[in-house]
Order: structure tokens, then C-alpha cells, then sequence
């Protein structure tokens, strides 16, 4: 989210030092919708700071510079290196990178803050990978040919449904800086000797790792350098008993300092151990990753693991963008991105929840510029964290995937947390999946143990209907198990008819590639 200091993102409109500035009308919206909470510093720190302001502003929306500063405490900051990598990757995007030439018309120039010329600037899609790959992603002077031939770059597929698979140029040297970067902002990551620190990783093979569906694979055919991939089976659902404990033995035999995992599939190996009351290996630190951990799955993973548990979040385009610090908050890695915040209309959420555009610094092979990664987000309304970080972006919480969201029967937008914080206080789920058929029914199916359906079916069906609305028609529908969809992703909650979030952002998207 980029909110400028009142001195410097309206120059060319400010009068006298002191005096008033008169500000954008998108800008002006943002500022009303947020009072009391968000207070504009007006200094030189690049700081947005929000907490309860002793000011109105008036209904020019004009601000008065000294009686702000007598009031504001520093919050979000973003260091002079953080503008001029911004400033950097985005004049080589307009000038040597072929997929933005067109967005010069949309540069107001110069003259402009940094984050105001972003702010005009159209929002770049997979639609624009696919279109521009890969020689419209290149900067002057960069030989894919030559990249590819020397081992530096390589291509790599996504493993997103059909309708959103991509490939992109995959650079390994930024890759590993990036997340050698992000572990810096957890206090367990950052004491891990990250260079040659044993890791063992579990997800869906699609998703990372070797895919053998109809033979075992050996442990010699699953290491690669340090890392032990400890499951090459797409569905979970077929995972026999045996499986289950080899992947069990083996994280004892190797004991990685760190566990990478999927918080779906972590979570039915953790059934299993409780079920049979097998203890397994604790590493010094858990990493989860890869979907968004749903609260069931949370604390299956907790009876097994007294292991500090962080959450990575980015994506296999944009690298490591936040790093969940030892105090829950999440901290924006502004070494390696920019994040732009575009916040939802207040009858959705908004303006603290919103949609996040982001921006790649060093990947000098593929340049993404206001990149849609396709995920909500919550800015920490207070703006600190308890850790005590406060260079970058501050969030509360990531809310899931755009793709994750369903409607009440009034037509207002939930996200997959608010989802999941709902169905939470239900007893004895091991795991579920929402789908909005159309506007006012659902269909819920459920994966629980419990004996009483019929006493769970009502209670599922109640608190739906507190969340979606008393008109709400709900479905209820047990499954021995949730399965993934074939690009190895579990889909929690969708709505199964198109909608555009576009519609439902605070300012409207000039355009979008």
C-alpha cells in the first residue's frame, strides 16, 4: 500500500512549507473512510501511520501539515534505497521492457512522486505473461538464448488449473535471495543458517517435488542438494498406512532444522499420528505455505508440533513478498518487492482489506510491474507490530485468494478468513469445502468423524446463515476426504459463477493487461 506523506507525493501542488495541500479526490475517499483510524504524516519518512487522530479534516479535505505533526506517531517506512528500487524498476520496465512500452502514456512523468506515477498505471496480469512471454518480459540486452544455454534462467510452469497456468522465466539466484531475505523477518527463521540448513518439504508434488502416483519413489530419488521431498503422491486421499510412516521415519532419520509444508497435507499426516499416537521429529522451525492454512487444518498440525510455526507468503512469479514475524503480523519483504495496496469499498470489507498489486526489484530476467497475484490481504489497522519491525508494509492478515470469495444474499463480498473464522467454532471437523452454486446457496461439504451428522448438519447450517443471511439455502455434505484439484491446490470456498473484482475495488482499474 503506498499512501504518500503529504509533503512529498503532492509536490507541484503544495503552497508554503506549513501551509495546506489539496489532495486527489481518490486519496480523499481512502482518508474519510478511514477516520478515526488513519493519520497522514507529513514528513520526508515515506510513513503512513494509522491510529485514532485528534483532527478532523475539514470538508475540503484539506490538511494542515503542523497541527498533524503535533499528533502522528511513525508507522509504516519505507527507506530512500526502497524508493529509488522502485523508481528503478519501473523506468527500465516503461524504457527496455517491451510488455510495458505501451503504459508510457499512462506515466504522468517525472515530475510525479514515485508512487503517484505507479498509481496511474495499469495492473498486469498472467493474461500479460502469457502474451508477452518470454521475450516481452526481457530488459535490453539480456539473451534468453544465452540464459537458458548457460543454466542461469530455465522455464517453469505454474500449477494452476488450466484457466490460470503460466510460465515463467525462472531465475534461481533471485529466487533463494528472496527467500534468504523474507527469513529475516522472523526471529526463529533469521537464527537458521540459511545457506545449508537441512529442509524437509511436504505438499503436493504438482505444486513442488517429483510426481510418481504409481510407484514409490526412493529417498535417493527424492533429495535434491539439502532438500528432502518427502511425498511424491498427488492425492492424499490415497496415502496408505505405510506411506505415511515412512514420510514419518524419514523426518527422524533426517531431521531437517526446517519443515516447508502445505497446511492441507501436513495436516493429514498429523491426523494420522494422533489417531495412532505417533510422535514425530520436531524441527527447529515450521514454514507453511503454498494455500491458505484454514484454522482445522492450524490445529491438527498444533497436537503434533510444539515447533515455532511461521507462514511464507508469495508467489512462484513475484518471489517472497511477506514473512509472518514470531508475533503473527505479517512484514513485507521490501528488499526484494514493492506492494501496492488497492483497497475494496467499504460495504466489502474495505478500505483495510483489499487487493495487492506487486512489483519485483532485481530479477533482472523477468521484469513484472503492479503484478496481480490474486489475494486479499488486511493492512494491521494500528500500523506497528509487538516484534518491533517497521520498515515496509504492515498486514494482520492475508485473507485467501480472490478466487477463495462468496457472497451474502445481499450481494456483500466474504473473504476465505471470514469464511473460516465462521466455521471454526464448529467441533469435530477435520477439514471442508464451501462452493456458492448461486447467489443465496451453498453447498458445504464436510469431513468429520463425529457420529451425530444430523446435530452437526444444523449447527454448520446456523452459523452459515449468521454469516450469508437467513435466506441463505444451505446444503450440507459429508466426504471421507477433501480432494485437490489436479494442479494439486485445494480450493476451500469458490463461487461457482464469474465475477469481476474489479467492480468492487474502492477506485476503479484504468485498465489491465
Amino acid at each position: 500500500m503506498y499512501i504518500m506523506p503529504v509533503q512529498r507525493r503532492f509536490q507541484g501542488t503544495q503552497r508554503d512549507k506549513g501551509k495546506i495541500c489539496q489532495m486527489p479526490r481518490m486519496w480523499q475517499d481512502f482518508i474519510e473512510m478511514t477516520l478515526p483510524r488513519i493519520q497522514i504524516m507529513p514528513s520526508e519518512t515515506g510513513t503512513l501511520v494509522h491510529d485514532k487522530i485528534q483532527q478532523k479534516i475539514n470538508a475540503g479535505c484539506q490538511i494542515q501539515n503542523e497541527n498533524l505533526e503535533e499528533v502522528c506517531q511513525n508507522a509504516w517506512k519505507f527507506s530512500a534505497d526502497y524508493y529509488n528500487r522502485s523508481q528503478v524498476a519501473l523506468d527500465t520496465a516503461l524504457k527496455q521492457v517491451p510488455a510495458y512500452v505501451s503504459w508510457r502514456s499512462f506515466d504522468p512523468g517525472d515530475g510525479y512522486h514515485i508512487d503517484e506515477r505507479y498509481a496511474a498505471l495499469p495492473v498486469f496480469t498472467k493474461k500479460g505473461i502469457r502474451k508477452h512471454f518470454p521475450m516481452g518480459l526481457l530488459p535490453a540486452g539480456r539473451d534468453i538464448d544465452v540464459g537458458l544455454a548457460s543454466g542461469e534462467i530455465e522455464f517453469e510452469e505454474t500449477s494452476g488449473t488450466t484457466g490460470e497456468k503460466v510460465t515463467n522465466i525462472w531465475y534461481q539466484k533471485w529466487w533463494d535471495a528472496s527467500e534468504k531475505a523474507s527469513w529475516k523477518l522472523n526471529s526463529h527463521a533469521s537464527q537458521i543458517a540459511y545457506d545449508d540448513h537441512r529442509e524437509a518439504i511436504l505438499a503436493n508434488p504438482p505444486n513442488v517435488g517429483f510426481v510418481s502416483d504409481n510407484a514409490d519413489l526412493s529417498i535417493e530419488n527424492r533429495r535434491l542438494s539439502r532438500f528432502l521431498f518427502l511425498n511424491e503422491k498427488t492425492q492424499p486421499s490415497s496415502w496408505s498406512s505405510e506411506h505415511m510412516e515412512r514420510m514419518i521415519a524419514e523426518l527422524d532419520e533426517y531431521k531437517p532444522d526446517v519443515l516447508e509444508a502445505d497446511p492441507p497435507v501436513l495436516a493429514t499426516l498429523c491426523r494420522y499420528a494422533v489417531q495412532r499416537n505417533i510422535a514425530i521429529f520436531k524441527p527447529s522451525l515450521i514454514v507453511l505455505t503454498y494455500e491458505y492454512p484454514i484454522k482445522f487444518h492450524y490445529n491438527q498440525i498444533l497436537k503434533v508440533f510444539d515447533t515455532p510455526i511461521a507462514s511464507s507468503y508469495g508467489s512462484t512469479e513475484t518471489g517472497y513478498v511477506f514473512m509472518q514475524c514470531e508475533k503473527g503480523k505479517y512484514h513485507q519483504n521490501s528488499e526484494f518487492c514493492r506492494v501496492d495496496f488497492q483497497p475494496l469499498k467499504p460495504e466489502h470489507g474495505g478500505p483495510l482489506l483489499g487487493r495487492i498489486l506487486v512489483t519485483t526489484f532485481n530479477n533482472h530476467w523477468f521484469y513484472l510491474v503492479r503484478f496481480d497475484v490474486g489475494d486479499l490481504v488486511r493492512i494491521e489497522e494500528s500500523g506497528k507490530c509487538s516484534c518491533g519491525r517497521d520498515s515496509g508494509l504492515i498486514l494482520s492478515a492475508i485473507e485467501g485468494r480472490v478466487t477463495n470469495v462468496t457472497w451474502t444474499c445481499e450481494g456483500r463480498l466474504v473473504s476465505l478468513r471470514e469464511l473460516d473464522n465462521t466455521l471454526s467454532i464448529l467441533k469435530g471437523v477435520d477439514e471442508y469445502r464451501l462452493d456458492q452454486v448461486t447467489q443465496g446457496t451453498y453447498v458445504l461439504h464436510l469431513v468429520s468423524q463425529r457420529q451425530d451428522k444430523h446435530r452437526l448438519t444444523e449447527e454448520a447450517s446456523f452459523v452459515l446463515k449468521q454469516l450469508y443471511g437467513n435466506d441463505a439455502r444451505i446444503s450440507v455434505v459429508y466426504k471421507n476426504m477433501i480432494r485437490p484439484a489436479k494442479s494439486g491446490k485445494y480450493h476451500v470456498s469458490r463461487t461457482l459463477f464469474p465475477f469481476d473484482i474489479n467492480n468492487y475495488l474502492l477506485n476503479s482499474v484504468s485498465a489491465q493487461e
